[in-house]
């Protein structure tokens, strides 16, 4: 089976730093960048886009509203003409710093409230889909399986790949436990490493109530904010590799 293991990355602003982004790109195979709207900034994104390329990491963009105070989690209701905008403002800054870097952007996925959103509406999703499809068609797009935003880029066409966020918790019909829950947040490392062998080992993942849920996976996600990421990354790296799995970037993944 190929894996991929992933990041979120680039969340700091200006002097301000969020996680060890250096050291998880020597472990990860692709980063997500965020883009200057729940996070990041031009100078965070070249150093991150350079640091994969280094790193032989796929990038990609992570698009948020545009909420640095909440780090994106906070629910923003706009016309979704105007959100599209916002969407492609954020692809556009992150194609032009990898560019001038060298690298190229292979993917993307919807970050914090966004993302949740787009997973239960269905005109959000298929309007999030047309936005980056009206930039470019070939990105892969990250997504929870079954949901809307994976239903609306199946349908035009995308290539998709479905995340396993190794620190969250999933609900019985395998959307993400709305943070403040409780149990939503997975901290203990143990339980995370014990989540990833199972999906390893069986294919399968539990939901908070302890279903079975069985969708493919094709890229377990560290989140780069999480307290001791470097540390689990480097045992979730080791865990699909001693399992016998090909560690491989989403970029050269058959999906």
């Amino acid at each position: 089976m190929q894996i991929d293991l992933n990041s979120d990355l680039g969340e700091g602003f200006g002097p301000y730093k969020l996680g060890d982004d250096e050291a998880l790109l020597k472990i990860v195979t692709s980063a997500n960048i965020a883009c200057g709207y729940h996070a990041g900034d031009a100078v965070i994104m070249d150093k991150s886009v350079r640091a994969a390329l280094a790193n032989k990491a796929d990038i990609g963009a992570h698009v948020g509203f545009p909420d640095r105070l909440g780090f994106g989690r906070h629910p923003i209701h706009m016309e979704l003409a105007e959100l599209e905008k916002h969407v492609i403002y954020q692809l556009g800054a992150l194609e032009g710093i990898a560019r001038a870097a060298g690298h190229k952007m292979t993917h993307m996925n919807f970050h914090g409230a966004l993302g949740n959103m787009a997973f239960v509406d269905r005109p959000l999703a298929e309007m999030l889909v047309d936005a980056v499809a009206s930039f470019n068609h070939d990105l892969i797009l990250l997504c929870l399986a079954n949901t809307e935003f994976s239903k609306a880029a199946e349908k035009k066409g995308f290539k998709t790949a479905n995340v396993f966020l190794a620190d969250r918790a999933y609900d019985d019909d395998g959307i993400l436990v709305k943070r403040g829950l409780p149990g939503a947040v997975i901290e203990d490392p143990e339980a995370v490493k014990q989540r990833v062998k199972q999906f390893l080992d069986d294919g399968a993942i539990l939901s908070i109530n302890g279903k079975r849920l069985t969708t493919p996976i094709h890229t377990i996600l560290v989140h780069g904010d999480t307290p001791g990421s470097v540390t689990l990354a480097n045992t979730i790296r080791s865990l699909i590799q001693d399992e016998g799995h090909a560690l491989t970037p989403l970029s050269q993944m058959d999906l």
